[in-house]
């Protein structure tokens, strides 16, 4: 706790049991608590189910535009501050509300719906046998570095509009930007510059793929527009998903009961995964929302300015509406792992799609997957909104691979997309800068400049 006496969202008590935190902060406050964000900004933590939903449909009141925040006012959020990148004001459908966002997430939407999921289904299982196929020899592999943390990437790559070869690079550099290394702004430069050139190319030649949609919308996004958007989708859609992956697979592994259930035909993996987005959803917080003008909410005064913080994972277990969380959820979406309103995750259907596909691909390809440690060494790296599983090693009885399923090395078409410079993870010196960050500004600094300047 702070010297003021509010728990901290970060830091080793959020760090080493988040869900433990959430519990004692609702016995301390009830559905809504005071609490503190990275560099000690001070906000509400949305803990009850009902208050969650009701924050997140009401954006007459708790907006997602944070040039509310009084602290954004105030110049506490300068661009080098940890939470700038996740709630610096840009022209996009996340920060925008009204007919505003509208435009922009009818655009998002309506580009993603165009594509069929059984076509999305098609892209998941050839990914995931190409994935497998490469460990299948082996009879080891870890299923989050090796399988989750690649296939979402690669299909959504083709659903772009990508060459096939530039999947497992955007794994690094999307992975490299958000651990906040010192390599981040570089690789937020390379995701940057490649879907820059991504929708250049579209506008000349476009074709049956999210950009081309999306530069072909009747709402009439711009190039920057089209490009931003095509990064949050990119971004945001990835890790979710990879923790659902990890999430669900560490599940089938370690209890007996839900693998046993699920093989035997009396739950299907859909259900299944409902279940896991109840009980660990990909994301444990959505930030923020804005208070536009004073409110009440669960008996507390919200001031206006003020900001909130969706507590996705503690509203799951809001007692209120599950009392017993040993309970089964199948087949009930009525959780809080997408967020709600209108501003309710707009890739879910994909990401399930992914999830349920490839992991049917991998179990039936490795019927015999066992975890390879005790459940107890198992690991996960806690951020504000995420849990991550840090690996999930497993044994299984070797197979041949599919020499039909090989990729080849898919060289990069240089002259279409930039080249590759891999984002550097070995340990960074302190007070030492990389040689491809050196003169860099962080992107959201730019950002922001250029936003200014428009003015």
């Amino acid at each position: 706790m702070s010297a003021g006496g509010l728990r901290r969202l970060y830091g080793p008590e959020a760090d080493a049991d988040p869900m433990k935190l959430y519990e004692t902060l609702r016995a301390e406050h009830g559905a809504l608590a005071p609490v503190l964000l990275p560099g000690d900004l001070p906000a509400w933590l949305v803990l009850g189910h009902r208050e969650n939903l009701e924050v997140a449909r009401t954006p007459s009141l708790f907006s997602r535009d944070s040039r509310h925040w009084h602290d954004m006012q105030q110049g506490k959020v300068p661009p080098e501050h940890p939470m700038a990148p996740l709630t610096m004001w840009q022209p996009l459908c996340v920060f925008a509300d009204g007919q505003e966002h509208e435009r922009l997430r009818r655009a998002v939407t309506e580009s993603l719906s165009r594509f069929e999921a059984r076509g999305i289904r098609r892209y998941v299982t050839r990914f995931a046998q190409q994935l497998i196929d490469e460990f299948a020899s082996t009879g080891r592999a870890d299923l989050v570095e090796q399988f989750a943390d690649q296939l979402p990437m690669r299909v959504i790559t083709q659903l772009f509009g990508m060459p096939e070869g530039y999947g497992p690079h955007l794994v690094d550099a999307a992975k490299d930007m958000i651990r906040g290394t010192e390599t981040a702004a570089a690789s937020n430069d390379y995701i940057t510059e490649t879907l820059e050139r991504l929708v250049q190319r579209k506008r000349l030649s476009p074709g049956h793929d999210v950009a081309s949609k999306l530069l072909e919308h009747p709402a009439g996004l711009t190039d920057d527009e089209v490009r931003e958007h095509l990064r949050v989708l990119l971004v945001s859609a990835n890790e979710p998903t990879v923790n659902l992956i990890a999430n669900t697979l560490r599940l089938v592994l370690t209890d007996q009961r839900f693998r046993a259930t699920l093989t035997g035909g009396h739950m299907t993996l859909p259900d299944a995964l409902e279940q896991v987005l109840w009980d660990e959803p990909p994301m444990t917080t959505n930030i923020g929302r804005w208070a536009t003008g004073d409110a009440e909410l669960a008996g507390k005064t919200i001031r206006a300015g003020d900001m909130l913080v969706l507590g996705l994972a503690a509203g799951n277990t809001d007692p209120e509406i599950r009392p017993d969380t040993s309970a089964p959820m199948h087949g009930n979406r009525s959780h809080l792992a997408f967020s709600g309103g209108p501003h309710e995750c707009p890739g879910q259907d994909l990401g399930r799609a992914i999830v349920d596909t490839g992991i049917d691909a991998l179990l039936t390809l490795l019927p015999d997957l066992q975890l390879a440690v005790g459940e107890d060494e198992l690991r996960w790296d806690t951020a504000l909104m995420s849990r991550r599983l840090v690996a999930l090693p497993v044994t299984f009885t070797p197979r041949r691979p599919d020499s039909s399923r090989r990729t080849g090395s898919h060289p990069l078409p240089s002259a279409e997309l930039p080249p590759m410079q891999p984002p550097q993870h070995e340990p960074v010196p302190a007070g030492a800068v990389p040689a491809s960050a050196q003169g860099r500004t962080p992107w959201w600094s730019s950002l922001k400049q250029k936003l200014q300047g428009r003015r």
